[in-house]
């Protein structure tokens, strides 16, 4: 039997701003993995940077299963064996002024919303913004052999923003996204299922075990699907919609940090003269 074709191939444009290791042509592959099933495989090498042509294409994807197929349930996948995503490219990002608010945002609000039931199946590698992405979806599956889950701000001097915080403040306890945040805790597979962070392990097929037990094709049938996210997730919508303010928020809390900062300065100087004249 000839192999079944695919639903769909999308093309993603090499990013002539990024570094020549992050400027190969990727492309999105959506085929069915079973009735109303569809398993949406991204392959950006070498590791799925959420760069703005990755994040374009990804939304495409989205819109032409929804507007063109059957309702069901979306999988997410890498067919890059050691990285679902490592995030973003993030010296570019910080230095493009549109990227989050016009290119990872708007991604990011399309899966948290989106009116089917979204899993990501991370088969290896998720961190920082990879890691966020596969937040925004329902579910989680991971790899239980390889791959770590990983936020590691921490570790590049990146602060982080209120629209990538609040997935995490939402969906997991906070002991969990203490551990995540301040220590860039690894999590293996097993680990993070203990933690809450999945919701399962395996491959393509224990995730359409999952789908087949959680009975989501026919949840995915309901009206109201995307609407109840919307409430469901409130607080992520309203802090991706305002996503373009954060900046001028996060301008404010540096300067207040840095007028916190002088008079803490200023007391311990004021204490150092007081020990000083004791002395004479």
């Amino acid at each position: 039997m000839p192999p079944i074709p695919p639903l769909f191939v999308l093309q993603v444009p090499p990013a002539s701003v990024v570094s020549p290791a992050h400027s190969q042509q990727g492309s999105f592959i959506c085929t069915q993995a079973a009735p109303q099933v569809y398993l949406l495989s991204f392959s950006s090498p070498p590791d799925n940077r959420l760069v703005p042509a990755f994040n374009q294409a990804f939304l495409l994807a989205l819109d032409i299963i929804e507007q063109r197929l059957p309702r069901g349930v979306v999988i997410t996948t890498s067919t890059i064996t050691k990285f679902y995503s490592n995030g973003l490219d993030y010296e570019n990002a910080i230095g493009d002024p549109t990227f989050f608010s016009n290119s990872l945002y708007p991604l990011w609000r399309r899966l948290v919303t989106y009116p089917m039931p979204t899993i990501a199946l991370m088969n290896g590698h998720a961190f920082a913004g990879g890691l966020m992405t596969a937040m925004m979806h329902d579910y989680r599956i991971m790899n239980p052999h390889k791959g770590f889950l990983c936020l590691n701000e921490l570790d590049f001097g990146a602060a982080l923003q209120p629209a990538m915080a609040s997935v995490f403040r939402v969906k997991l306890n906070m002991t969990t996204f203490r551990n995540m945040v301040l220590e860039s805790k690894r999590y293996t597979a097993l680990e993070a299922l203990k933690e809450g962070i999945i919701d399962g392990v395996g491959s393509v097929d224990e995730t359409l075990a999952f789908v087949a037990e959680m009975k989501l094709t026919q949840k995915a049938q309901g009206k109201s699907y995307g609407k109840i996210k919307e409430e469901l997730y409130r607080e992520v919508v309203k802090d991706l919609d305002e996503g373009g303010e954060a900046s001028k928020r996060l301008a404010t809390r540096d300067l207040d940090r840095n007028r916190r900062e002088m008079e803490a300065r200023r007391r311990v100087d004021e204490y150092q003269a007081i020990v000083q004249r004791a002395k004479l």
